[in-house]
């Protein structure tokens, strides 16, 4: 089924905002908790806010009797930390939207979730997807969202200024930054390390790890049996000495350790820095702020060794997920029904930006968006992909982001960063209660 398009203008925009600001969304009369009300609780970002209000819309519309809340909560560490409190008393909404891959095996889904995996509306989930959401035979949750890359989006003018070609290997991505900066016109790279934007400082390990899996195919499953780490994987550590290496050579913009995320951003769109890497929701970001700048930003997979095999990373989107908490299931599983639907894809579309492929069957890409997601679908076309180590692996360290800005500020060098980081995964595995740790 096609999907028709309807951009969203940037007053729907402040609209759904400001609704969501009051923590509440309610529309039509009443079915579901035990107020008469589904309850769903997701997190406080431009991105979720708007994907989950249009399908609360437009399934509401469907509904007349159904009213449905949403309740925000913080993201970070915080965010995961107020989730897990409430799995553990019993004091989760109907539903709530969390993400998949690693954090969601923190959630001990086997003791808090509902195993979806005998529900039809799954059969139209992708098995891509399902791999995410799943532990054992069971699965747990419903894709909200599209496919996210990660890599680098860069500024089109700048290239095309400089007569630059999207680099396919990390020594011509290398050459790229060394032009730019003898232009002298923008920063090579931006980095962002400021308040509450060190998260940032990961992307050059995290989206490496097509490069990682092109070079060692069994490295996930190795990797989660303590069998092979970082500090002794080249291909693995090779994230680490990238972020040495573009730090060492002068490709920072200087303010690196006090610009935020939405001022990289928009430095990034102003042409004050050409290289930014990040994952492709920043560009629902940057549409909030200023939709036209999305006309002069375009994305690539981050540079491996091999041009003949330049794929991309991609992260999963996150996921409704339904407690075992929930007394009447039967309300909030039809709307899980209806948000693994093309009618559901359709809502999305028409309520918030495409960013990328969706994970339900039927659902397509409009042709009519913005550069960088198109340049994004090519690899997707190709078949070039593979997933972010999160969604391969249980295993995440808490401190990568701490010890990746450590990395960029020339505190610590990569061979270090590895070796610490091997340490720091190390206490998640044991509490996962995982084989050879």
């Amino acid at each position: 089924m096609e999907v028709t398009t309807m951009s969203p203008t940037p007053l729907r925009r402040t609209a759904a905002a400001a609704a969501l600001a009051t923590g509440l969304a309610l529309t039509g009369c009443s079915t579901g908790g035990d107020d008469g009300t589904l309850h769903i609780l997701i997190d406080n970002s431009e991105a979720t806010g708007q994907l989950m209000q249009a399908l609360a819309d437009a399934y509401t519309d469907a509904h007349p009797d159904v009213e449905i809340e949403l309740e925000l909560r913080p993201g970070g560490g915080e965010g995961d930390n107020i989730v897990k409190t409430r799995l553990q008393t019993d004091d989760m909404t109907d539903l709530f939207f969390y993400n998949s891959g690693s954090l969601l095996q923190a959630l001990a889904p086997g003791q808090t979730l509902t195993d979806l995996a005998g529900e039809s509306y799954m059969d139209a989930v992708t098995d891509t997807f399902k791999d995410g959401v799943s532990a054992g035979d069971a699965l747990y949750g419903v894709p909200v969202g599209h496919a996210v890359g990660g890599g680098v989006l860069y500024n089109l003018a700048v290239y095309e200024e400089l007569g630059l070609e999207v680099p396919t290997t990390w020594d011509a991505f290398m050459a790229n930054n060394q032009a730019i900066l003898d232009a002298g016109a923008a920063a090579p790279v931006i980095q962002t390390y400021g308040t509450e934007s060190s998260w940032t400082s990961q992307l050059f390990i995290l989206a490496d790890n097509y490069n990682v899996l092109a070079a060692e195919p069994d490295w996930a499953e190795e990797y989660t049996a303590n069998e092979a780490h970082f500090a002794d994987t080249p291909a693995a550590a090779a994230g680490f000495e990238h972020l040495q290496e573009v730090a060492e050579a002068g490709f920072l913009n200087e303010d690196f350790a006090s610009l935020t995320y939405a001022e990289g951003l928009a430095a990034l769109a102003a042409g004050e820095g050409a290289h930014y890497p990040m994952l492709t929701s920043a560009l629902t970001e940057i549409e909030a702020t200023d939709p036209a700048a999305l006309d002069g930003i375009g994305f690539f997979a981050l540079p491996g060794t091999d041009p003949a095999n330049a794929g991309l990373t991609t992260w999963l989107p996150g996921a409704l997920y339904l407690p075992q908490s929930t007394e009447d299931q039967g309300a909030a599983k039809d709307f899980l029904a209806f948000v693994a639907s093309t009618e559901g894809c359709d809502a999305q579309t028409a309520g918030a930006s495409v960013i990328g492929p969706y994970f339900i069957e039927g659902c397509t890409v409009p042709e009519d968006v913005p550069p960088a997601v198109a340049q994004l679908q090519t690899y997707f076309d190709t078949g070039l992909t593979a997933p972010a180590l999160e969604f391969l692996s249980p295993v995440k360290g808490p401190a990568l982001e701490q010890i990746t800005v450590e990395v960029g500020s020339g505190i610590r060098d990569a061979a270090d960063a590895a070796s610490l980081y091997d340490e720091d995964v190390k206490k998640q595995a044991q509490q996962l209660g995982l084989e050879g740790w």
